[in-house]
C-alpha cells in the first residue's frame, strides 16, 4: 500500500473528484479526512466509504468553509488532535458559474475566486505551516482544470481561477520543497459529475441547445473518446501523494483524455 497510515485532507471531498480519491487513498492504506461544507454530504460519504473499505477508524468527517480561516484553523486543530498532523492535503474544493463576459456580475467574480483561489490558498498556507511546524514535509495536490490553460467566452472567471490555480502551484511548489513539502496539481477535463448537469443547464441557455446536447458533443471531443470520470484521477493523486513523486515539484499534471498539451 502507497499511503499507508498517512493521513489526507481532502476538501470538497462528499462528491465527486474528491470523494473518488479518498476511496483509492482508503484503498492504499491512508486514513481519509473528508472536508466539506455540507454536512448532510459530509456524513453521507463517510458512511460510504466505510460500507466499501475495512476502513474503520480511517475515516474522519469534518465540517469546513474554505473561505473562513477560522473554520480551516479549526480542521487543522481537529485533525491534528484525532490523527496526528496531515500529511497531504488535496486542494479540491471549488464553485462554477459562467456567464459571456457583459453580463458577469461582480458577485459571481466574488464567489469563484473567494472559494477557487483564496480558499485554496489560505487552506494551503495554513496546512503548509502545520506541516512545516511538525517537521516531515508532507504532499499538497491542488486541483486545476483544463480551464486553466485556455481562456474561454462564457467561462471567463472559471477560467481565470484555474490558470490562478496552477500559478500558485508553481509558486508554492517552489517555495515549500526546501521544507519538504511537495506542491503539485492535477488538471482535469471536461468529467461526468452530477456538476455537469448544471454546467449542461448553462451551455443549453447561453448557446441555445436542448438540454444534454453539450455534454454529449464536449464527451465526444474527448480524444479518448468520452468524458472523465471522477476515479479517473485518481490514480495521478495516488502518485502525487506518494514517494513516487519526491522528485516532482510545482507541476501540473493533465488528466484529461489528451484534450490538452503542453
Amino acid at each position: 500500500m502507497r499511503l499507508q497510515d498517512k493521513v489526507a485532507v481532502i476538501t470538497g471531498g462528499a462528491r465527486g473528484i474528491g470523494l473518488a480519491i479518498a476511496q483509492r487513498y482508503l484503498h492504499e492504506g491512508a486514513c481519509v479526512v473528508v472536508a466539506d461544507i455540507d454536512t448532510s454530504s459530509i456524513d453521507s460519504a463517510v458512511a460510504q466509504l466505510n460500507s466499501e473499505a475495512n476502513a474503520s477508524g480511517r475515516v474522519l468527517g469534518v465540517t469546513l468553509d474554505v473561505c473562513d480561516r477560522d473554520s480551516v484553523a479549526t480542521m487543522i486543530r481537529t485533525v491534528t488532535d484525532q490523527c496526528g498532523g496531515i500529511d497531504i492535503l488535496v486542494n479540491n474544493a471549488a464553485v462554477f458559474d459562467m456567464a459571456p463576459v457583459l453580463e458577469v456580475t461582480e458577485a459571481s467574480y466574488d464567489k469563484q475566486f473567494n472559494v477557487n483561489v483564496k480558499g485554496l490558498f489560505f487552506t494551503l498556507q495554513a496546512v503548509a505551516q502545520s506541516m512545516v511546524d511538525r517537521g516531515k514535509g508532507g504532499k499538497i495536490i491542488n486541483m486545476a482544470s483544463q480551464a486553466g490553460r485556455r481562456g474561454e467566452p462564457l467561462v471567463s472567471m472559471y477560467c481565470a481561477t484555474k490558470a490562478a490555480v496552477i500559478s500558485l502551484t508553481q509558486s508554492c511548489g517552489l517555495a515549500l520543497i526546501k521544507h519538504g513539502i511537495n506542491v503539485n496539481g492535477i488538471s482535469p477535463g471536461v468529467v461526468d459529475t452530477p456538476m455537469w448537469e448544471d454546467v449542461d443547464a448553462l451551455f443549453a441557455r447561453y448557446e441555445g441547445r436542448p438540454l444534454g446536447e453539450k455534454k454529449r458533443l464536449v464527451g465526444e471531443a474527448v480524444p479518448y473518446g468520452r468524458m472523465g470520470l471522477p476515479e479517473d484521477h485518481a490514480g495521478a493523486a495516488v502518485f502525487l501523494a506518494s514517494s513516487d513523486s519526491d522528485y516532482v515539484v510545482a507541476q501540473t499534471l493533465n488528466v484529461d483524455g489528451g484534450n490538452w498539451m503542453n
